[in-house]
């Protein structure tokens, strides 16, 4: 009976130890922001930096072996994802309410390119251009210091208008938008 017991005591501790995952490598991440009562949001997963500062966006950098290079999913795993309960202008392009996959183009590390694609759903590195509702210019600075996790932010400074925000390594890049 006692063996069976500790038999019994191991066979759950290795169950259990065995069932524990490791924290996702790039976790799952929401910003969001309410305007006039419609709400604005960004469902995305955050690649961490983990030491390869200065080794992301270059030439021959992290984001540039992933197929649809120079265009990047903007986050990690599935692709980024944008909701609105309303209609946007968003850096001058129109958006109607509803979900749509963001992607940014990188070619000039200088001047990125939001996309919004009307395909949802996919995995990231599954872009097909000709579903792109269009494109935004984004603005450009440099965080204070190197910023660790990938992060969206969605801000109002008041009004019907709102800011987009999107920091990693030693980049910020940010575009404006209103509610309709």
């Amino acid at each position: 009976m006692k063996r069976f017991l500790i038999c019994t005591v191991l066979v759950v501790a290795a169950t259990a130890l065995y069932a524990q995952k490791a924290p996702p490598k790039s976790p799952p991440a929401t910003a969001s922001v309410t305007i006039d009562g419609k709400t604005v949001s960004i469902t995305y997963s955050s690649p961490r930096l983990n030491g390869r500062a200065g080794h992301i966006f270059d030439p021959g950098g992290l984001i540039s072996h992933d197929p649809t290079y120079p265009v990047w999913r903007a986050g990690a795993n599935p692709a980024t994802a944008l909701h609105t309960d309303a209609d946007l202008t968003l850096g001058g392009l129109r958006v109607p309410k509803g979900d749509y996959t963001l992607y940014v183009d990188i070619a000039d590390p200088a001047h990125w390119v939001l996309i919004v694609n009307k395909q949802t759903g996919q995995w990231g590195t599954h872009y097909d251009k000709a579903l792109d509702l269009g494109r935004v210019k984004m603005s450009m600075s440099k965080p204070l210091a190197p910023v660790e996790d990938l992060q969206y932010t969605l801000e109002n400074p008041g009004g019907t208008t709102g800011k987009l925000t999107l920091e990693w390594e030693n980049r910020s890049a940010s575009v404006l938008f209103a509610v309709h």
